[in-house]
């Protein structure tokens, strides 16, 4: 598996970042939804250089230009609720892409830091022969991205798949690693240090889900 870490070269990216780990930015919602958004529009470009184009000839009002357009089809998918915000990034770039949705969470077995990941809906396109995004903000322990990837693709067959993760943890890189398509690519804004007793990523930035849209029950 091909893994692009985004963070290696200073860029405005990390600018974004680090809004979204600050304690005091991150309180205003619509800030830190933008910030999530604006990631993945970064993504997009990053992940439009590997797609495959076709040329075009393009009519202005001045006479003819030969230029080139995506020749791809691109589903975007996102593990509801947190990947809504990146999910937006990329369809601001990917704006004729086919979009689907997958609610996936960590069901906990009994009062312990144990957990499984629960799938309870889903929904997407055909993927036969198409650029699949599956979009996850944060990549702790791996297990929901290596789960909802799997059932994806257990009836469906993507000409390409790309996963996208602001912020990953070695842990979970290594586990996408293992278990998932060696020719999938991992695309990652950030690598933090590792995770917690809780699993959660450390030194991260909080939960995602309750940052942009506030808490749940």
């Amino acid at each position: 598996m091909k893994i692009q870490n985004l963070s290696s070269i200073n860029s405005m990216l990390h600018h974004f970042i680090s809004e979204l780990r600050d304690i005091h930015i991150q309180k205003d919602s619509m800030r830190f939804r933008r910030n999530v958004e604006r990631i993945g529009e970064i993504m997009s470009y990053e992940i439009s250089k590997t797609l495959s184009y076709k040329p075009i000839a393009i009519t202005t009002p001045l006479g003819v230009k030969n230029s080139f357009i995506i020749d791809d089809e691109i589903v975007i998918i996102s593990v509801l609720r947190a990947g809504l915000a990146l999910h937006q990034g990329f369809l601001n770039y990917f704006d004729k892409s086919e979009n689907g949705f997958i609610a996936s969470y960590r069901k906990h077995v009994g009062d312990s830091h144990d957990f499984e990941i629960a799938i309870e809906y889903a929904a997407m396109p055909d993927l036969s022969g198409k650029t699949l995004i599956l979009v996850d903000p944060m990549l702790a322990t791996g297990q929901s991205l290596v789960d909802v990837c799997a059932k994806i693709i257990q009836s469906n067959k993507p000409k390409n798949i790309h996963l996208a993760c602001a912020i990953a943890t070695p842990v979970g890189i290594k586990n996408v690693q293992d278990n998932l398509p060696k020719d999938c690519t991992l695309w990652v804004a950030d690598i933090d240090e590792g995770l917690n007793e809780k699993k959660y990523i450390i030194p991260g930035l909080g939960d995602a889900g309750d940052l942009a849209y506030g808490s749940k029950i």
